[in-house]
């Protein structure tokens, strides 16, 4: 991951949990003590985010960032929509699928609702939002309710094996030739879970994602079926991922 990369993926976790410490930097982008600081630092003098004792904090500006309320304000939004609408074209009437959250996951829903396809989510606003719309199959699987990611977590001793999917989409904040990588652990753990009793693995990434390694390796190459990008996605990565033998699709 380039210093540029690694500046965008740290201003898009800050905008999720408000507060990274110097750890936190380190640990999720397994960088030294004096790279986290160096990027704190320079993120701080472009006004980008705003330096605190060991760590940083999310700036108070103006600047809207998306809610599904206000989906216009997601980034990479053009091509988003061109990566749900591949999405949703594969799913066929009476099948069931797992998403999961985020603005790709939103846009997917939106792209889905109405249609003869069963969703079954934790993400609670596309859930309010099918229901909303009428949509006649939704599953909400159950947990304790998270504030940070609007899901629903469920104990580690839960039952997985209720829900069941022909399809899983879900999405990361980095995708390489190892595999797709997340940073909220939690959320990772519990669609490990249901990953088991789903059909088949696509993940739907837009192009900046492409070349991007940070948090936890959520999948191996080896276990994703499909990937559906845009059509900016660096070209070593995506060789790297059909050479692994995933069906690679650019939109």
């Amino acid at each position: 991951m380039t210093e540029s990369q690694r500046h965008h993926a740290i201003l898009e976790l800050l905008h999720t949990k408000r507060h990274l410490s110097v750890a936190d930097v380190m640990t999720t982008f397994d960088v030294s003590p004096a790279t986290a600081r160096r990027d704190i630092n320079k993120l701080n003098d472009n006004g980008q985010l705003r330096k605190v004792r060991n760590g940083a904090e999310v700036l108070n500006i103006s600047r809207q960032i998306w809610t599904p309320l206000n989906i216009e304000q997601a980034s990479h939004l053009d091509e988003k929509i061109r990566i749900t609408k591949a999405a949703a074209a594969l799913c066929k009437p009476g099948e069931s699928v797992v998403i999961n959250c985020g603005s790709t996951a939103f846009l997917l829903g939106q792209e889905l609702c109405g249609k003869d396809i069963q969703v079954i989510t934790n993400y609670l606003p596309l859930a309010n939002y099918l229901i909303e719309h009428e949509h006649e199959r939704v599953v909400i699987m159950g947990g304790q309710y998270n504030k940070q990611q609007s899901i629903t977590l469920a104990p580690q001793s839960s039952d997985a094996d209720l829900y069941a999917g022909h399809w899983m989409f879900t999405s990361g904040v980095g995708l390489t030739g190892e595999g797709l990588y997340k940073t909220d652990m939690l959320s990772a753990m519990s669609e490990q879970k249901v990953r088991n009793y789903v059909g088949k693995l696509v993940v739907l990434v837009d192009s900046s994602k492409i070349g991007q390694r940070a948090g936890m390796l959520f999948s191996r190459a080896s276990d994703i079926d499909m990937v559906i990008t845009g059509k900016q996605a660096e070209a070593r990565v995506t060789e790297q991922l059909r050479t692994a033998g995933v069906d690679v699709r650019l939109v």
